[in-house]
């Protein structure tokens, strides 16, 4: 969208919510948009960020990053441009007075509209959760570091219970491993309910996508957890088009060939069709080099069956969550107990930097600019 108005000679950068001691909390909220807007005639609305992770290295066989991206023309360019400038006068000046934004002529028949989420507002969760209570018969997700909130995995069971076709499609290999067994941790729900998920097996599926119907799809930035619905800003396009969410579906297809999909265990009965059968110890456990070779002997077997099969049967990741918190806990009640200094004195910082933190604020606020003297005096009358 062109910006009228002086044109800048240097590249401007700016940061986003940085770390300040007013505000010990603070960057937990990020500018989480991709986006990119052309001589204001093309936006690009995607998952991409600017990092070599998404370009690989063919020298050390390492592939590429799975991400999805669209490219805008049209009125909705200029929707990308606004939602820029709020980003960018959020961390510093805002653009000129004089710039005006004008929007570029429609460029096809596609309906697209542009959702610009910022913290705290949740736009983008009550559109998910409208989503998956208005689908009928498909709703196939693609997510990169989900952490479905209770609200929305109801609205997936819901949807699963009325015969909807749900499914979701996970990185397996992520860069933020911490947050791997709490993704998993929430397959049991969705599992349990119907809802097929499948574990991508490249390098990192970064996408973040929703096809429903064959008619509805969206494309963006916005994870399917917390910190994406209510603490960050996000930017996606959501595209009402039966030819694009035909051409959706079929990418989430050929995603689904280089997947494993992920199963209950037997002893719930609860499988998925063609599920595999949990192959038998041929020893008893052993000791030593004996036990490894024969856990390890479990575990080759179990990959190569996976592979035949395209399908994983889903292990203890409960407890083995629970074991990790559990031994966590245990370990810092031990080190407080005997050392319960190491304890104290972080919390006593912590303490004191939110204090103070709350107390320069509330300062600030109260040397405030005060309201116009028209307005004092219409309160009064």
């Amino acid at each position: 969208m062109p910006i009228q108005g002086p044109s800048y000679s240097t590249p401007q950068l700016r940061v986003y919510n940085p770390p300040r001691l007013s505000s010990p909390l603070g960057w937990l909220s990020r500018d989480h948009r991709k986006t990119l807007v052309v001589d204001g005639t093309i936006g690009f609305v995607s998952g991409l960020c600017v990092g070599r992770m998404w370009v690989g290295d063919p020298s050390r066989n390492v592939l590429p990053w799975r991400d999805t991206g669209v490219e805008i023309r049209g009125p909705a360019v200029a929707e990308i441009a606004q939602a820029f400038a709020r980003s960018w006068a959020l961390a510093g000046p805002p653009l000129q007075e004089s710039a005006a934004f004008v929007e570029s002529p429609p460029a096809g028949n596609v309906c697209l509209r542009i959702v610009s989420s910022e913290p705290a507002t949740a736009s983008m969760l009550r559109l998910d959760q409208l989503v998956a209570s208005l689908a009928r018969r498909r709703l196939w997700l693609t997510d990169a570091y989900y952490s479905g909130i209770s609200s929305y995995v109801q609205a997936l069971r819901a949807a699963a219970n009325d015969g909807v076709d749900v499914r979701l499609l996970v990185p397996n290999a992520t860069d933020i491993p911490i947050l791997k067994p709490f993704s998993r941790a929430g397959y049991r729900a969705l599992l349990e309910a119907g809802i097929r998920v499948f574990e991508w097996n490249g390098t990192m599926l970064h996408a973040k996508t929703a096809v429903a119907d064959c008619r509805w799809a969206r494309v963006g930035s916005t994870n399917l957890n917390v910190a994406s619905w209510l603490g960050n800003c996000e930017l996606d396009a959501v595209i009402e088009d039966s030819a694009f969410a035909t051409q959706m579906e079929e990418a989430y297809l050929r995603d689904l060939a280089n997947s494993t999909e992920v199963v209950l265990d037997d002893r719930r009965h609860l499988c998925a069709p063609g599920q595999p059968r949990r192959p038998r110890a041929a020893m008893k456990r052993g000791s030593g080099s004996t036990g490894a070779v024969a856990a390890g002997a479990m575990r080759i077997g179990n990959a190569v069956g996976a592979v035949l099969s395209n399908r994983r049967v889903l292990g203890p990741v409960e407890w083995r969550l629970m074991s990790g918190v559990g031994l966590t806990l245990c370990a810092l009640s031990v080190l407080v107990a005997l050392f319960p200094r190491t304890l104290a004195y972080p919390a006593a910082a912590l303490g004191l930097w939110g204090g103070l933190a709350l107390l320069w604020r509330a300062i600030r606020l109260r040397r405030g600019p005060k309201p116009p003297a028209s307005l004092d005096r219409a309160s009064a009358a």
